[in-house]
């Protein structure tokens, strides 16, 4: 009875959550995960620290000399498609909690007072929910603190410095993602638990990626080179996820196995979209063969 009521609770507070949150099911595990052993094993340490809370806070008495910060946050610093999310998405997994995306652009408002309001009701559903948050691009909002010119200025300064109190109080996991961490300020990275740096993947671990994005059913021909894709196309874990769902798809059209012309194809699209140039001449090592 008692685990039906807290599921209804947990259900009921995850509804308030989604005006300003978009709920993620997690489906990545820690095998989608290609990262330097150091990230692997920092990411490790924030779901430890999640379960071994009652025991370190509780028994040996570490809540008595935490007056805030008795939960944990995390930044996760990285270029866009290199796993951010995902990473957010096995930790909730491993940890059996919900995860809810944050839109900074739909917490932020012009008008003053009201970014604290939804901040407070961000934090509030979410302790109630016990759920994971995840505030995405974070620079948006807790970009360098700008000198004080006007009252704008002072106001955003405000905001940043709000939203820190809400994390320290808060007792779950706040986890938040940046492209741009050099410009992020010192003084909040400071409060910071865990930063997690998420590097542009060389050729090694994109060949483990290549390896890994393709679901088990999935026919490839013969002709797919997956070390030579790795080796040709810099490109990070989000890109060659899209790709690889585009080949499929081409294939699918067509009735057929996944080729390396149906990869080529999708690659010239992805760089397309990208707004990258590439020339021909890129893939002239696959025409040679």
């Amino acid at each position: 009875m008692h685990d039906y009521l807290f599921a209804a609770a947990r259900t009921h507070s995850g509804q308030a959550l989604t005006s300003l949150a978009r709920k993620i099911s997690p489906r990545s595990t820690w095998n989608d995960l290609i990262l330097p052993p150091e990230g692997l094993t920092q990411l490790q340490e924030i779901c430890h620290q999640v379960k071994y809370h009652h025991l370190v806070c509780g028994q040996w008495g570490f809540e008595e000399k935490l007056s805030l910060g008795k939960g944990l946050n995390a930044l996760f610093s990285g270029s866009p498609g290199t796993g951010k999310t995902m990473a957010a998405e096995v930790i909730a997994k491993e940890l059996h909690l919900d995860l809810y995306k944050i839109d900074l652009s739909q917490v932020v408002s012009k008008y003053i007072g009201e970014t604290e309001k939804n901040l407070e009701r961000i934090f509030t559903a979410a302790q109630s929910a016990n759920a994971i948050l995840l505030f995405d691009e974070a620079d948006a909002l807790f970009g360098k603190r700008s000198e004080v010119k006007d009252a704008h200025d002072r106001y955003a300064n405000l905001e940043i410095a709000y939203l820190l109190q809400k994390m320290e109080e808060y007792e779950g996991v706040t986890l938040l993602t940046t492209n741009l961490r050099q410009n992020l300020d010192e003084a909040f990275t400071r409060r910071i638990r865990f930063i997690v740096e998420f590097p542009f993947p060389e050729a090694d671990y994109r060949l483990q990626i290549w390896r890994r994005i393709w679901p088990k059913q999935t026919p490839l021909a013969a002709d797919v080179d997956l070390e030579g894709m790795a080796r040709q196309f810099k490109l990070a874990g989000g890109n060659i996820r899209n790709i690889a769902l585009a080949a499929a798809f081409l294939a699918a059209e067509k009735s057929q196995c996944v080729t390396m012309k149906h990869l080529l194809q999708a690659t010239k699209r992805e760089f397309q979209k990208m707004g990258r140039l590439i020339g021909e001449e890129e893939f002239l090592p696959f025409k040679q063969k």
